[in-house]
């Protein structure tokens, strides 16, 4: 069975613990992600505003490893692709026209208003919260994940990583984290 195709809004990049978790499940092959040069451009906007632009290195840095573990994952639709899509806020035209050229099943993004479903279903891309998204791929393959959640979080105990998980806006996942690791023996003694 094919891996689906997930391309990533800036807005779900933009956090760490996110962007840590979604990479790990991508690394343990249980998607492909994409995102486009305009996504990564928003990103880095997004961190020169709210953190300054002495962050922009950290994302820099982050930004080539990304392109080094995923070598083929950026793509650039063709112009008059974005010229041919309408939603509710038109400068969201360039995420769905990059996300149809990555061939993507799901569009991955915390602002689901701004991608309305049958817009994109005639498109054949899903769009989805990162916190359901994520607690699927914790279902079906919870081992990977818990190992893609301990790697974005850090050295931390795993209330403090369900904490950071709920915070992140993933209580889904944080609830099927706190499970996981009341189970695990891996887990339970951190």
């Amino acid at each position: 069975m094919a891996r689906p195709v997930v391309f990533l809004d800036a807005c779900v990049l933009y956090p760490p613990l996110v962007r840590g978790i979604l990479l790990g499940g991508a690394k343990a092959g249980l998607f492909a992600p994409h995102w486009s040069p305009r996504v990564l451009e928003e990103w880095r906007i997004a961190v020169a505003r709210n953190e300054g632009v002495e962050a922009e290195d950290s994302m820099a840095a982050a930004h080539r490893e990304m392109a080094k573990r995923f070598p083929d994952a950026s793509v650039v639709a063709a112009p008059d692709l974005e010229e041919t899509l309408t939603l509710p806020d038109a400068a969201d035209t360039h995420v769905l026209a990059a996300a149809i050229a990555a061939k993507a099943d799901v569009l991955l993004t915390f602002n689901l208003s701004d991608f309305p479903k049958r817009r994109l279903a005639a498109h054949r891309v899903v769009p989805r919260h990162p916190d359901g998204y994520l607690w699927e791929l914790f279902s079906a393959e919870p081992e990977m994940m818990a190992e893609a959640i301990r790697e974005a979080a850090g050295a931390q105990e795993a209330e403090a990583i369900r904490r950071g998980l709920k915070r992140a806006k993933l209580p889904r996942l944080a609830k099927a984290w706190r499970a996981h690791a009341g189970s695990s023996p891996r887990t339970r003694g951190n």
